[in-house]
């Protein structure tokens, strides 16, 4: 936002629409992620598996799920930015040699393109080196000499299960309360409903019935 302006009406319109802007930009959907116990095969259910226990073989094999060239987790994030730098690629023009500020983000999308194929090779190099792991784990204080890398818990770790489970659970509740309903009526304990009213009192309006008068013989 430029820091002078012509009158307070003008700079009072610039801030809501720069307001606007901000606030347009913090709404975005919320993304519920399955939990890791769904699909064994995801990301989460992957680091869901990966434990201290696990046995070195079933962590190269999730290693090698991970680096997978056809469904893996690690070649379909470089595709993905290979894809966003080829679209930064369509937009480029060199008719200002001085300032481009898009052929500056289409590096950094390169860089990060074969940063992403670096790591797939050391992956790779890495599966043998897993395998070939003891399955004991080591003396503890063999552990404080190397840093923890993970620092963070997946999203589905933090928001839980997500709203899908809202309507479930609304249908099971709605049929407990049906079943219950059904109990009371027929339980031979059930109070009596009390009967219905007569149409002739089901209206203030209704005109009274008139009394017969005996004839005397």
């Amino acid at each position: 936002m430029p820091e002078h302006y012509s009158s307070i009406g003008e700079a009072v319109g610039a801030a809501m629409q720069h307001n606007i802007r901000l606030a347009q930009r913090l709404t975005a959907p919320v993304r519920y992620l399955p939990p890791a116990s769904a699909d064994p095969y995801s990301v989460p259910g992957m680091i869901a598996r990966l434990t201290e226990t696990a046995a070195p073989a079933e962590v190269a094999a999730i290693i090698e799920e991970v680096n997978g060239a056809l469904v893996g987790a690690l070649p379909q994030l470089t595709e993905l930015v290979a894809a966003a730098a080829d679209w930064t690629r369509a937009r480029l023009t060199f008719e200002d040699p001085d300032h481009n500020s898009v052929f500056e983000t289409w590096k950094r999308l390169a860089a990060a393109h074969a940063l992403l194929e670096d790591v797939r090779e050391q992956l790779e190099s890495a599966e043998d080196g897993i395998a070939a792991c003891p399955a004991e784990r080591s003396d503890p204080k063999h552990h404080r000499m190397v840093n923890v890398l993970r620092t963070r818990e997946l999203l589905a770790d933090v928001m839980g299960s997500g709203p899908e489970q809202a309507a479930p659970d609304r249908e099971r509740a709605s049929r407990e309360t049906l079943r219950h309903q059904a109990a009371r009526a027929t339980s031979p304990n059930a109070s009596p409903k009390p009967a219905a009213a007569p149409a002739s009192s089901a209206s203030p309006h209704a005109t009274p019935a008139t009394p017969r008068t005996s004839r005397s013989r």
